[in-house]
């Protein structure tokens, strides 16, 4: 699954190529995608990297590489201006476990951030005691980033609602009101580090207003076939 902004910028790359023959500059996907500087752009490249979508071709400027397109592309129109889309992983309404279980809210991210759902796509009825009080929601975890804190691709997290973190919980994170990913929250001065339990994932840093905590990890529910 690729965020909104990652296909937008996927299909607009893949469109300018057919046109033009060349991959577009960083100063013209900032522009069509209306972003603020091209550093969002250079992160949204690395993520279509990592999942395969993209590839830089060796010393040459512009080239860029589309080697495969989302599912949806046949039919979808390369997106233009800024989406509507707004991210949240959790609902208004409480989440109790209560006698139904609590809502599985869909993925969450270990590795490259992808969007995560916002509704609600089955019920999970975890032990009493892994979750005291407060309001719980469930998300199953896609990637690797997080093995070496346990946390395997295909695992239910059990996430405790909250907007607030300690430097070293691991929490569900909001980035730039687009991207959620599950990481190990690390706070240095003034600067929110997002730090992944793989050595094969860099630390990502973002400013304090880029980063807004949705939850925090309490619980994990593995299922054997």
């Amino acid at each position: 699954m690729l965020t909104a902004k990652q296909k937008e910028l996927l299909l607009y790359i893949h469109e300018r190529i057919k046109e033009t023959g060349v991959s577009p500059s960083f100063d013209e996907m900032k522009e069509a995608l209306d972003l603020a500087s091209k550093s969002g752009i250079h992160r949204l490249i690395t993520a279509l990297e990592e999942r395969g979508f993209l590839r830089r071709l060796p010393h040459r400027a512009r080239a860029l590489e589309v080697l495969k397109m989302p599912d949806s592309a046949a039919t979808a129109a390369p997106p233009k201006g800024r989406q509507s889309f707004r991210p949240s992983v959790v609902g208004e309404g409480r989440t109790n476990a209560g006698s139904a279980g609590i809502p599985i809210l869909g993925q969450i991210a270990a590795g490259v951030p992808i969007e995560a759902i916002q509704s609600e796509v089955g019920r999970i009825m975890p032990p009493e005691d892994m979750l005291g009080s407060g309001d719980h929601f469930a998300l199953e975890v896609k990637g690797d980033s997080m093995i070496q804190a346990g946390i395997l691709d295909g695992d239910v997290v059990i996430i405790k609602r909250s907007e607030t973190a300690d430097s070293g919980d691991i929490v569900v994170a909001l980035v730039d009101n687009e991207e959620a990913t599950l990481k190990r929250l690390r706070k240095r001065g003034n600067s929110v580090a997002l730090e992944a339990a793989n050595p094969a994932y860099e630390t990502r840093i973002f400013g304090p207003d880029q980063v807004r905590v949705q939850g925090k990890l309490v619980a994990m529910i593995r299922r054997y076939s």
